[in-house]
C-alpha cells in the first residue's frame, strides 16, 4: 500500500503540504481530491521521489521509492500524459521502459492491447490525441503488472467510451488486490468509481473516509414536495410554525429540511392536503465537495453582476 505520514513541503517559504497523512489500501480505488492547487501532484511527486519532502515520509510497501529496485513492477504511475518524446512509437517508447526494469518485450504488446492503442503501436507519438496519450500512459503504468497504481487526472482528453473503460479498469484494478489512488476534478466519475476518498485543501487534509459516508456526512439531505392545490401546500408549509426548514423552488415544489418523510406526508393528510409527489433527495458528491471545500479554494473567480 501506499502510506504518507506528516508529508510537509515548501516551495521558496511558501507550505504546498502541511502534515499530511493518509494511507492507501489494497482492493480499493481511492480518489485523491482538492481544488486547484490543494497539493494533489504535488504529493503524487513526492511518493514517486521526484522532489524532496521538507518533512515527513512516503512508502510504497513500506519503503521510499527511491530504495525499490525495479519500481515499475511495483508502482505504475500516469502523472503527466505529456511526459514522452514525441518522436518514438508508441510501441518504442514502452521498449524501453520494460528495458530498463528488467521487463519481457511480450508485455508491451499485451499492454497495448489492454489499453486499445494495438493498432497504433507503429505510430509516433506527435501524432496522438491526447486521448491517445493517456491510453498510452495508462499502458506504461501497467508495464510491470505493479501491485500499486497512481494516477493523476487519467480521464482526461477521453471520449464516453474511454471514461468508462478507465472506470471499469480501475475498479477490476482493486478488485484484484491491487492498491488504486487516482486524482479526477471529475466529481460526477469520482462517485463511480471510488470507493475511499481523501480530500485536501490547502496542502492540509480535509477528510479520509468512504464515499458514501462523505456524501451522507458534508450534503444535505431534503424532501421534495408537490401537491394536487400548490396553493394549499404552501399555506401549509410557508407559515413558519415548524420545526423544520420549508423552501418553496421550481414549479410549485418545496424542499424541507430537518424531517423524515413520513412526517411531512401525515402532515398534509391531517391537513387534507393531497401529494403526488414526495422524494428523497441526496446532494451528489460534487454538491458535497464544493460545500465541503468552500474555505480551501485558492483561485477562485469573480461571478460578474
Amino acid at each position: 500500500m501506499i502510506e504518507i505520514k506528516g508529508l510537509t513541503k515548501e516551495y521558496d517559504g511558501r507550505r504546498v503540504l502541511d502534515d499530511l497523512s493518509f494511507e492507501v489500501r489494497p482492493g480499493v480505488v481511492t480518489g485523491f481530491l482538492g481544488p486547484n492547487g490543494a497539493g494533489k501532484s504535488t504529493t503524487m511527486r513526492l511518493v514517486l521521489g521526484l522532489d524532496r519532502p521538507t518533512a515527513g515520509y512516503a512508502l510504497v510497501d513500506g519503503r521510499p521509492y527511491s530504495e525499490l529496485a525495479e519500481p515499475l513492477r511495483q508502482v505504475g504511475a500516469l502523472l503527466d500524459a505529456h511526459a514522452v518524446h514525441g518522436g518514438r512509437t508508441a510501441q518504442g517508447h514502452l521498449r524501453w521502459l520494460a528495458a530498463s526494469n528488467g521487463l519481457p518485450e511480450r508485455r508491451v504488446g499485451e499492454v497495448l492491447a489492454q489499453v486499445g492503442l494495438a493498432e497504433a503501436a507503429g505510430r509516433r507519438i506527435r501524432g496522438f490525441s491526447l486521448g491517445m496519450r493517456q491510453r498510452l500512459g495508462v499502458a506504461a503504468a501497467l508495464l510491470g503488472d505493479p501491485p500499486v497504481l497512481m494516477l493523476d487526472e487519467p480521464v482526461n482528453g477521453l471520449d464516453p467510451e474511454g471514461i468508462r473503460w478507465i472506470r471499469t479498469l480501475l475498479r477490476e484494478l482493486a478488485a484484484e488486490g491491487r492498491s488504486v489512488l487516482v486524482s479526477s476534478h471529475l466529481m460526477t466519475e469520482m462517485a463511480l468509481t471510488a470507493d475511499h476518498l481523501v480530500v485536501i485543501g490547502r496542502g492540509r487534509l480535509l477528510a479520509d473516509a468512504a464515499t458514501a459516508e462523505f456524501i451522507d456526512r458534508h450534503g444535505r439531505t431534503r424532501i421534495r414536495v408537490r401537491a394536487v392545490d400548490p396553493t394549499k401546500l404552501s399555506a401549509l408549509l410557508g407559515d413558519g410554525g415548524h420545526d423544520f426548514t420549508a423552501e418553496q423552488v421550481d414549479g410549485g415544489a418545496w424542499e424541507v429540511t430537518g424531517a423524515e418523510p413520513e412526517r411531512i406526508a401525515a402532515l398534509a393528510a391531517d391537513n387534507g392536503v393531497v401529494l403526488y409527489e414526495i422524494a428523497v433527495q441526496q446532494d451528489s458528491l460534487e454538491e458535497a465537495f464544493m460545500r465541503m471545500t468552500a474555505d480551501s479554494v485558492e483561485y477562485r473567480a469573480e461571478v460578474a453582476p
